[in-house]
C-alpha cells in the first residue's frame, strides 16, 4: 500500500494520477476533506490531518511506502508513527536549498527532516526540487484583475520545475529499484525569469500582462505580512538576492531518472491558464 500525503496539493494531486496511470496499486491519497477530494478511480479517499497526531495511526494502517512532502505538520511525529506503523519507504520532498543556501533558517528546517528520515530505520529516497512553476500563481488575483505584476530580480533566471516533474521522480522512487539511500537535486530544464513567466502567461492568455519590477525593499514589505520577515528574507534571497551557481544550475535529473524531458514553464503556463482568467 502506498500513501500520498498532501494528495490534492500540486505534486500530490499528479503524482496520484500518474500512480494510476502507471497501473500501481492499492493507493490511498491523504485529505483533510475527502467530500471535497476528487482522485482518480481505485484510489481511495483517506481524512486526515498531518499537524493532529491522533490522525496518524489510522492513516498509516497497512501502509508500507508513503509520499511525504516536509513540514506539513510534526516531521518527527510523522516519521515515528510511520516507522511504528511498519512503513518500509518514504519518498521525501525537501529542498535544493539544503545544499545551495544551508545558511536559511528554512533550509535547516528541512535538512533536520532529512536526518530524522535517514535516523528512522526506514529506507529513504530524498528529492530536493528548485522553485516551483506553481509559485506563479501567486501573481494569480493580480492578473485575473488585469493589474500589473510586481517582482523584484526580474531577470535573474532559475531553472523553475513543474511540480509534475517532481511527481514523476517520486513515482519513480516509489515503484523503481536502485533509489533506496538517494538524494535527487531536480531542476526544470531551462532557467527562466520572472519577466519570461510572465510573458508565458501572457501568450497562454492571449493578452499582455502588465509587469512592473521592483526594489526588494519594497518587494519585502508586500510579502513579510503574509509571510513573516525571515521568510520573506529568505524568498528573496533565493529568488536573486543571493543566487549562486548551484541554484542557477539546470541538471538532467529529471530525464535521467524518468525517461522523459523535463517540462517547461512555458507548458506549466498553458495547463494552468484558467487559474489566471
Amino acid at each position: 500500500m502506498i500513501l500520498v500525503t498532501g494528495a490534492t496539493g500540486n505534486i500530490g494531486s499528479a503524482l496520484v494520477k500518474e500512480l494510476r496511470a502507471f497501473g500501481v496499486g492499492p493507493l490511498m491519497g491523504l485529505t483533510r476533506d475527502t467530500a471535497r477530494a476528487v482522485f482518480p478511480e481505485g484510489v481511495e479517499a483517506v481524512e486526515g490531518d498531518l499537524t493532529q497526531t491522533a490522525w496518524l495511526k489510522p492513516a498509516l494502517d497497512g501502509v508500507r511506502s508513503l509520499f511525504l512532502v516536509s513540514r506539513m505538520g510534526s516531521d518527527a511525529d510523522i516519521i515515528d508513527a510511520a516507522g511504528r506503523a511498519g512503513v518500509e519507504h518514504v519518498v521525501l520532498v525537501s529542498s535544493i536549498t539544503v545544499q545551495t543556501h544551508p545558511h536559511l533558517g528554512p533550509a535547516g528546517e528541512n535538512l533536520a527532516v532529512e536526518r530524522l528520515l535517514k535516523d528512522s530505520g526506514m529506507a529513504w529516497t530524498i528529492l530536493r526540487p528548485t522553485q516551483f512553476a506553481s509559485n506563479a500563481l501567486w501573481w494569480a488575483g493580480a492578473i485575473r484583475r488585469h493589474e500589473a505584476v510586481h517582482v523584484p530580480y526580474a531577470d535573474v533566471g532559475l531553472p523553475t520545475i513543474h511540480p509534475a516533474d517532481i511527481a514523476s521522480v517520486a513515482r519513480t522512487a516509489l515503484t523503481g529499484s536502485g533509489h533506496r539511500a538517494r538524494t535527487y537535486a531536480l531542476t526544470g530544464p531551462e532557467t527562466v525569469t520572472a519577466r519570461q513567466q510572465v510573458g508565458a502567461l501572457s501568450a497562454a492568455l492571449g493578452r499582455e500582462v502588465p509587469f512592473a519590477g521592483i526594489s526588494r525593499q519594497e518587494a519585502h514589505g508586500r510579502m513579510a505580512g503574509f509571510l513573516g520577515d525571515e521568510a520573506a528574507d529568505a524568498v528573496l534571497d533565493l529568488t536573486g538576492g543571493d543566487v549562486n551557481e548551484e541554484l542557477t544550475m539546470v541538471r538532467d535529473t529529471v530525464s535521467r531518472i524518468t525517461g522523459a524531458p523535463g517540462r517547461t514553464f512555458r507548458q506549466w503556463a498553458s495547463e494552468n491558464v484558467s487559474a489566471f482568467r
